[in-house]
């Protein structure tokens, strides 16, 4: 009890005058307030008898307001006392650098103004056109769909992209259906999913959960991969992580694939595809897409690891590669950087991973019209958009430029470059050259097959 003593002085209450302490003492209150930048310049108007008019209320541009910085009128706060006083030259000088200030300032006010209502200007434009063409799609297009898909009308209003509203409609009946998956069979692979869980998660025993002649240690990394890369999953929206309204689902359509095609089972990059196909399709139809999609010649190819026809892929693209972008070609060929550095990425996730959500949805809508060619066609267009860029660049930041492409990518410049690639090749088209090297490869594997035996 009577380790500290009792102290009997009350403490004196802090002077609230007091604005601060220095290192050893108090600082003394300031005799004068800080003065506002307002009154500092009537301060000045008053003493040189230089008065500024506000001008009329007709020569005031509308809607723009500009309120000078506090900090730009010190220009025109006198010295302290203990210091010389301006001379009147330097005090004219102040008045004008203040008159510049205030003058770049509107000026870049004006600039950002006009800029805000450009942007806004299209965008009401952007939602024009969709509103527009959302009707056409539900009255005109997917009631006559057979009969209009292929159209020339129906192709152009295609490619100008989808309104969000019907996209997933389109994207499921442009892939089709041709592995006959109703939603009742997804009810039975997702139970069966969650029946593998349940059994990794009570027990570890290997006798107890050996399944199909699969590797329990096999399947056991492939449900953790499963959990890692839906926390990766486009983590800038927190939707798909742990605790997101959209993590269970793509848990499941993810888990039920693997039980469908234990033969493909899970690879990374499936979970962005399954994320975009969430977003804008109901559960069991995004299952039916995602599956319906990845049994696509390219995608089997990729996900597989099929080494033979990715090569095959990498080869066709440089074909049109070389055709379309001959100086890049041989900038790459000088540094021996080869498609797959980049192309792989792009192709697992289908550009999901790589550019903006918005624009990769964009590229979606005419790969789902166009197939494979225009996956290839999205990148010579990728490379065209920053050709002049590439050329300076050596193989490192060639490759890590590729990686991760810059986030301001706007959707009308890369599909103007989209456009200007021309899939043709002497004649032939994507699927002609791809044919030729498929068909070069097969009559290669009979000349250096071993001859028979007398």
């Amino acid at each position: 009890r009577n380790f500290f003593t009792k102290r009997t002085k009350e403490l004196k209450p802090a002077v609230q005058s007091a604005p601060g302490w220095k290192l050893f003492g108090k600082v003394p209150p300031r005799e004068n307030l800080p003065k506002d930048s307002k009154i500092i310049q009537q301060e000045y108007e008053a003493r040189t008898g230089r008065m500024c008019k506000p001008p009329p209320p007709s020569a005031r541009r509308k809607n723009i307001e500009f309120e000078p910085l506090s900090t730009t009128a010190l220009i025109l706060e006198d010295r302290p006392a203990n210091l010389p006083a301006k001379s009147v030259e330097e005090a004219l000088r102040h008045r004008q650098e203040y008159d510049e200030m205030v003058a770049e300032a509107k000026k870049r006010e004006i600039k950002e103004a006009h800029k805000r209502k450009k942007i806004m200007r299209e965008r009401f434009k952007q939602e024009e056109n969709i509103a527009s063409a959302m009707v056409i799609w539900v009255n005109e297009i997917l009631p006559n769909w057979e009969g209009m898909r292929a159209t020339r009308r129906v192709r152009e209003l295609w490619w100008q992209g989808l309104p969000p509203s019907v996209r997933g409609k389109v994207w499921s009946l442009a892939v089709g259906n041709e592995l006959n998956i109703t939603p009742e069979l997804y009810e039975i692979f997702l139970s069966r999913a969650k029946e593998r869980w349940k059994s990794f998660s009570e027990t570890s025993c290997e006798n107890d959960i050996e399944d199909a002649g699969a590797s329990v240690a096999d399947r056991e990394a492939s449900l953790e991969l499963i959990k890692l890369d839906i926390s990766r999953t486009f983590p800038s929206l927190y939707i798909f992580q742990k605790g997101g309204p959209y993590h269970d689902l793509l848990h499941s359509v993810l888990g039920a694939y693997t039980c469908y095609r234990p033969d493909v089972g899970y690879v990374q990059g499936m979970s962005f595809i399954a994320a975009v196909l969430i977003l804008n399709l109901e559960e069991a139809d995004a299952f039916i897409a995602f599956a319906n999609l990845l049994n696509k010649p390219c995608q089997l190819a990729f996900f597989r690891v099929d080494h033979s026809m990715m090569l095959k892929y990498f080869a066709a693209f440089e074909v049109f590669f070389e055709e379309n972008l001959p100086k890049l070609f041989l900038h790459f060929k000088s540094y021996s950087l080869t498609p797959d550095i980049y192309l792989i990425d792009w192709i697992f996730t289908l550009y999901s991973k790589s550019l903006p959500l918005d624009l990769a949805c964009r590229v979606w809508d005419v790969f789902c019209r166009d197939g494979e060619e225009f996956l290839f066609r999205t990148g010579l267009g990728i490379l065209r958009l920053y050709e002049d860029i590439l050329l300076q660049m050596d193989f490192i930041h060639i490759a890590q430029f590729l990686t991760k492409l810059p986030e301001d990518i706007t959707s009308e410049k890369l599909f103007s470059c989209i456009a200007a690639i021309q899939m043709q090749n002497s004649n032939k088209k994507w699927a002609q050259v791809f044919a030729s090297l498929m068909k070069d490869n097969k009559e290669g594997d009979k000349n250096h097959s071993p001859a028979p035996k007398s």
